[in-house]
């Protein structure tokens, strides 16, 4: 069900739909609770708390400020915002008269991609590289939740989605240069790792090789890819065994000295850990018949 609504109130000329998703969509996919745009017309400040919602923002134009966690931020034209509104917020426009564009949206596992978010940088207010591709975000969710699609969650969904995708790109944010400049040699660490995964690889091996602190590069390998260095490799290991499990005749201890993990059984374990299956297994499954 969804409501339409162009509101001129003393404040805020605004068009807005709110939105109730299916059961479905609540319990599973990311849902859309309300979606629009406004235009101030006089000074005026919003406050909200204890709503079970996330909010992303666009300004549009003009300037205002947001309160969040305790901080104001100044926001202009381009700006965007992005927040839990589990805790308590304030916007409001400036003399110089704003125009937002806006969704409310929340799912189950969200909490954990903001956590996620914040951990890679992301902050609450933001200028985009692209402020235009969130804008364009914004208006398909409002042509979907005025649509009569009878998939509109599943489309919403993948909406939201890619919002979602775009604010990741948006986190990073090193705190300084020299943070920036170790960031930067992660890209060339990755890489020596895509190169060299089948052979030994220790912390100490990369911190010779890329003159980085291996605790320092542990912690910043996880901010930036979301995963620890050694799960990265077996991933990268487990991936080749794949193929060479289904694509050759390989012996189960030929490919796990292949892809770096040779060892009485220790191949057999780390590929059923990953995979819920044993390299054996997972060859008959994929042996043509």
């Amino acid at each position: 069900m969804q409501d339409l609504f162009f509101n001129n109130a003393s404040s805020v000329q605004s068009e807005r739909i709110l939105y109730t998703p299916s059961a479905f969509a609540r319990g599973s996919l990311l849902h859309l609770q309300e979606v629009g745009s406004l235009k101030a017309v006089h000074p005026h400040t919003s406050m909200r708390t204890d709503l079970v919602s996330y909010l992303c923002f666009l300004v549009l134009e003009g300037e205002g400020n947001v309160t969040y966690e305790g901080r104001q931020y100044k926001l202009k034209q381009g700006d965007c915002v992005f927040i839990d509104c589990r805790k308590s917020y304030s916007h409001s426009t400036s003399n110089h008269l704003w125009s937002l564009a806006w969704c409310h949206f929340y799912a189950s596992f969200l909490p954990a991609v903001y956590e996620k978010y914040k951990e890679r940088g992301g902050l609450p207010v933001f200028h985009p590289e692209k402020p235009d591709a969130f804008q364009k975000i914004f208006v398909q969710l409002y042509k979907l939740a005025a649509s009569s699609d009878y998939i509109r969650d599943m489309r919403i969904n993948e909406s939201l989605s890619a919002l979602l995708t775009l604010l990741m790109q948006e986190s990073w944010n090193p705190d300084h240069v020299a943070v920036s400049k170790k960031r930067m040699e992660l890209a060339a660490v990755k890489a020596y790792m895509d190169e060299h995964y089948m052979q030994k690889l220790t912390l100490d091996d990369l911190e010779a090789q890329f003159f980085i602190n291996k605790y320092y590069l542990l912690k910043i390998f996880k901010e930036t890819y979301g995963m620890t260095i050694s799960s990265y490799l077996i991933s990268k290991r487990i991936t080749r065994a794949k193929q060479l499990l289904r694509f050759t005749q390989m012996t189960i201890d030929e490919v796990g000295c292949a892809v770096g993990m040779d060892g009485a059984g220790y191949f057999s374990r780390m590929f059923k850990k990953a995979e819920g299956i044993s390299p054996k297994e997972y060859r008959k499954q994929w042996q043509q018949r």
